[in-house]
């Protein structure tokens, strides 16, 4: 499996989603495994006015249910992919960003839904906005690579003015959000919870450094604020434990607030390869490949 020091020196984005998707689809299919109930059924109950000719006889014979197999376009799925675009994505740690492995990822899970005939489309979260760049359409996957070739994170993510209309498909939808998940009282988390309801499936992959998760302080350190570019100096001795044990409780939070029925919720590090990533969260939902 390709090291993500090893991936983000492909500087061909499709080439490397293409890499990343077959180490995807061969872990998937050598540790096939019921995940935590959501997928996307092909059948839906039959209800009074559907054509009678359209019942699966042979699925009522195995299970007694009166089942309609869904037509392409009511079955097609919907990956809405947002990207977090503020400052502390720059974040790197051993010459790879956090920028450079949420690309790949969502790079690579485009291409996947492409295969598919499942409809894509890439927003990204900046400065209290989900601006939609890419709606779905038959060259989605075409200017999804090439919007996310040319991102760059900057600013703040605030979310004083959440647009929810860019979310309010009518189509089954998998929400993918890629972010480090900062933000002040749990803002963020606690909007990306609004959006959960049935018929929407939300995936929300949290990408840390291992130094943001246990620092190796050594005397005095300077802390630089990648979104407002603010510093300050501490002492090392003072800090560490304090710290971690701050970031765990924040952690925590996290986790309780995301918990939902529709919320899919990972956390990984860098060192995680990025097909592992994809394996392990694309299990746990059902969504064949």
């Amino acid at each position: 499996m390709l090291l993500n020091q090893e991936i983000v020196k492909i500087k061909n984005l499709q080439l490397a989603a293409r890499l990343v998707s077959e180490q995807v689809a061969l872990g998937m299919h050598r540790s096939r495994r019921t995940g935590v109930g959501v997928e996307f059924e092909q059948y839906r109950h039959y209800v009074a006015g559907d054509d009678p000719k359209r019942i699966d006889w042979k699925l009522f014979a195995r299970t007694g249910k009166h089942q309609i197999k869904e037509s392409t376009s009511e079955s097609q799925l919907t990956v809405t992919m947002l990207l977090d675009l503020s400052g502390s994505m720059n974040y790197a740690e051993s010459e790879v960003t956090r920028l450079q492995i949420a690309k790949i990822l969502l790079a690579s899970l485009g291409y996947m839904a492409y295969i598919q005939n499942d409809n894509v489309q890439l927003g990204v979260i900046q400065n209290g906005e989900i601006s939609l760049l890419v709606p779905a359409g038959k060259q989605a996957f075409r200017n999804v690579l090439y919007q996310l070739e040319n991102l760059k994170a900057g600013e703040k993510l605030e979310l004083g003015n959440i647009n929810k209309g860019v979310l309010a498909t009518k189509q089954k939808e998998l929400i993918v959000v890629v972010s480090d998940l900062f933000s002040d009282d749990l803002d963020f988390a606690n909007e990306i919870k609004s959006w959960a309801m049935p018929g929407k499936e939300i995936i929300v992959l949290q990408l840390l450094g291992q130094k943001e998760l246990d620092p190796d302080f050594k005397e005095m350190h300077r802390f630089r604020d990648l979104e407002t570019g603010k510093e300050l100096e501490l002492s090392a001795g003072n800090i560490r434990e304090k710290y971690k044990v701050s970031f765990q409780n924040y952690l925590s939070e996290i986790e309780k607030v995301l918990t939902d029925k529709h919320i899919h919720y990972s956390r990984f590090t860098f060192d995680t390869p990025v097909a592992e990533i994809l394996t392990q969260t694309l299990s746990k939902i059902k969504w064949s490949f």
